[in-house]
C-alpha cells in the first residue's frame, strides 16, 4: 500500500525557515518530507527531527551545482566530474545517516548541448551505482522539462534503465510527464515497475491536485494495481497557503484505504 505522503519542502511551506518546515508538514498530515539540498540542517539534527515528528525522508539530490547561474545538476556536465562525485558522496553519507532511500544525481543542462554529455552522464551514473552498492540507498533518475536539461524524456530514462539492468529507479513526475505529452495514466500503467518515487503536481499550472486537468484518482489506482508501494511526493507550487492547499490529503488517504480494502 502507498502509505507515505511526502512534502517537498523546497516547494511547500516556503514562508517558514527550512528547519520549521518538517513540523508544518507533519501537522498537515504528510508522513515524509524531501528536499534536494537540505544541508543547512545537519544530518544529526535532521535525524532527530524525523524521529520526533514520525516522518521519513524520501529523496535527496547529489547537488544542484551553481544555482546562481541556473544550474540544475552536474551529472552530464563535462569537466565537472570531481565536483559531481564530491556532491554525490556528501548526499550518500547524508542519506545513510537519516535513513533516506534515494539519491538523485541530477543531470543538469550541458552548455550548448555538449556532444560529450551522454558519455559524461553514463560514466558518472556508472560510478554512482557502484558507490551505492551495499549502502541500502538506491539511485533515482528523473526526466525533467527544463530547457536544455540532458535527461529530458521518459523514453531516454527508461532506455537507460534497461541498459543498466534496472539498477536504478525512475522518479515519475505527473507534471513533467504531461508537459512531455504523455498520457499520464497510460504511462504509469505500462511502467509502474520502473518507478521508485512519484511526484505530484497538476497540469497546467503546476499547482496542487484539483487545480488542473490530471485524473489523480485514476493515476493512484493505476500505480496501486501496478504494484507501486513507494512514496507519493508533492512537488507543486501552492496556489494559496500550503496548509490550505493540502486539504486534499485526507481524501487521498481514504481513497487508498478504500481501494486496498475493496
Amino acid at each position: 500500500m502507498m502509505n507515505r505522503f511526502s512534502a517537498h519542502i523546497g516547494y511547500l511551506y516556503t514562508d517558514l525557515p527550512l528547519a520549521e518546515r518538517p513540523a508544518a508538514a507533519a501537522r498537515d498530515g504528510f508522513t515524509a518530507i524531501e528536499h534536494p539540498e537540505p544541508w543547512a540542517i545537519p544530518a544529526k539534527e535532521m535525524r532527530a527531527l524525523l524521529s520526533d515528528l514520525g516522518l521519513t525522508f524520501s529523496q535527496v539530490s547529489s547537488g544542484m551545482g551553481d544555482t546562481s547561474k541556473g544550474e540544475k545538476g552536474l551529472a552530464a556536465l563535462i569537466d565537472r566530474e570531481a565536483e559531481f562525485k564530491a556532491g554525490f558522496d556528501r548526499a550518500l553519507d547524508y542519506a545513510r545517516d537519516i535513513g533516506c532511500a534515494f539519491v538523485h544525481p541530477m543531470a543538469g543542462a550541458p552548455k550548448g548541448g555538449s556532444l560529450n554529455a551522454a558519455e559524461t552522464y553514463r560514466l558518472n551514473l556508472s560510478w554512482a551505482l557502484k558507490r551505492v552498492e551495499g549502502s541500502g540507498v538506491r539511485v533515482l533518475i528523473e526526466a525533467i522539462t527544463i530547457p536544455g536539461y540532458y535527461m529530458a524524456s521518459l523514453a531516454l530514462a527508461s532506455e537507460l534503465q534497461n541498459q543498466f539492468h534496472g539498477h536504478f529507479d525512475l522518479l515519475f513526475d505527473t507534471y513533467h510527464a504531461a508537459i512531455l505529452g504523455e498520457d499520464v495514466v497510460s504511462w504509469a500503467a505500462r511502467n509502474a515497475s520502473r518507478i521508485g518515487h512519484v511526484h505530484i503536481a497538476d497540469h497546467p499550472g503546476r499547482h496542487e491536485p484539483g487545480t488542473g486537468t490530471l485524473a489523480f484518482e485514476s493515476i493512484l489506482t493505476t500505480l496501486r494495481i501496478g504494484g507501486y508501494g513507494g512514496a507519493i511526493g508533492f512537488e507543486y507550487i501552492p496556489s494559496a497557503a500550503t496548509s490550505a492547499g493540502a486539504a486534499f490529503l485526507p481524501s487521498w488517504k481514504r481513497l487508498l484505504t478504500e481501494k486496498v480494502c475493496s
